[in-house]
């Protein structure tokens, strides 16, 4: 019998979105179980805390089908995603591309990543048609600014940035 492959999904997740929701689905059927790493990443200015966007990504898993569920771990970090990685068992690394753009920088970081460490692998997955333009930060933009987010993020995310934003919303001149 081998070993089960490990995959480590990274990200800062600050807010998780439909998008990314399909990423971790769609890896769990390449992967044997599914590490999605909470990256801490205060450089970016994150809305929620770590511990926040943890325990959100932990109740949006939650939600999908049980066979994915029960082979899923989330867990923050704060060191080089290879260190992660290693930690973790993982052989593959699980990156989401919307749109060409996004494909420069991540080929770039796979390729330091493979310099750190050529045992682990970098495995791209396209985002489905209908989430190439979801990003975490127009959520946020779009959330500051009162406007309706469900199409992007479930009814529960929604409503933690709502509480989040309560009486700080930018308001609309009229």
């Amino acid at each position: 019998m081998s070993a089960a492959r490990v995959g480590v999904y990274p990200g800062t997740f600050d807010p998780i979105t439909n998008g990314h929701t399909d990423i971790i689905l769609r890896a769990t059927k390449v992967v044997d179980r599914l590490v999605v790493g909470v990256a801490r990443n205060a450089g970016k200015g994150p809305l929620f805390s770590t511990e926040e966007r943890v325990a959100i990504v932990k109740a949006e898993i939650e939600h999908l089908p049980a066979e994915a569920r029960k082979r899923i771990a989330v867990k923050p970090f704060d060191t080089l995603l290879m260190q992660f990685a290693v930690d973790n068992g993982a052989s593959v690394i699980i990156r989401g591309l919307r749109a060409v753009s996004d494909f420069e920088y991540e080929f770039q970081m796979a390729g330091m990543n493979s310099r750190i460490n050529s045992d682990v692998e970098t495995l791209f997955l396209m985002a489905s048609d209908r989430f190439q333009f979801i990003s975490s930060r127009f959520v946020k933009e779009i959330g500051l600014l009162g406007g309706n987010i469900t199409p992007f993020v479930s009814t529960r995310v929604a409503k933690r940035i709502a509480e989040k934003f309560d009486g700080n919303r930018i308001r609309r001149r009229r």
